[in-house]
């Protein structure tokens, strides 16, 4: 199995591939410069994994939720490369990658729920809640709400106890009414924990074509979702 893993979700910059037996990757924090960086640092680690574009079996890349230019550009250069490549893409949830990197950082959470949450700007948070059982999949739907709301949400739901929680969306004074036992604003998302999900779904047939491959920006699923409803009425 050949992956690589591209993302650009936040401030970072970042570039995983797993070939040959491990896992090379490129790590960079910077506000600007993703669309100039990424393809250089594709050829970097393929270069020092060993692998060619056309070795890949398949490519990784995170499709969010996150900001808007970040996104477009990680699935623009992965919709790209996988053209060429003539190979699939196998989107993961930049929360859940979030979750996993925290987890990662911090073994002593153990397999405890971690509440990911990325500042959505105009006073909203994308959120959702991972488990080390059920990595992939939120235990309530991710979100796109109102730090109130979010709260809101986490005191109805039944989830186990104790909540950790990672991200930089956790900056929001409101979100302290959360009863987590321990916070991780400094966590990103990061291509190497994009890497370890894609690989078991890849495994398991999920992926999709360069052509399908879409953005996940959730705040314009609702934004459709009630333009459905109006228009049913």
């Amino acid at each position: 199995m050949k992956i690589l893993a591209l993302d650009t979700t936040s401030s970072a910059c970042s570039v995983a591939c797993y070939g040959n037996g491990q896992i090379t990757a490129r790590f960079v924090q910077a506000e600007r410069g993703h669309t100039h960086r990424l393809l250089p640092m594709v050829d970097e680690v393929l270069a020092d994994a060993g692998v060619v574009l056309s070795d890949l079996d398949a490519l990784a890349v995170s499709h969010g939720p996150g900001s808007f230019t970040g996104l477009r550009i990680a699935i623009s250069c992965a919709q790209g490369l996988a053209y060429s490549a003539d190979i699939p893409v196998v989107p993961v949830s930049s929360l859940s990658a979030l979750a996993l990197g925290a987890r990662r950082t911090h073994p002593e959470w153990g397999g405890a729920p971690i509440v990911s949450v990325l500042d959505a700007r105009m006073g909203q948070v994308y959120w959702g809640v991972f488990t080390a059982q059920s990595p992939h999949h939120s235990l309530l739907p991710e979100a796109v709400t109102s730090p109130e709301q979010m709260v809101l949400s986490l005191q109805k739901a039944t989830l186990p106890a104790p909540l950790y929680g990672a991200g930089p969306g956790w900056h929001y004074n409101r979100l302290r009414a959360v009863p987590v036992a321990g916070i991780d604003q400094n966590t990103p998302v990061c291509a190497e924990d994009i890497l370890q999900l894609a690989m078991p779904l890849w495994q398991a047939g999920v992926a999709t074509t360069a052509e399908a491959l879409e953005p996940r920006y959730l705040r314009n699923e609702i934004t459709w979702q009630k333009r459905q409803k109006i228009r049913s009425r």
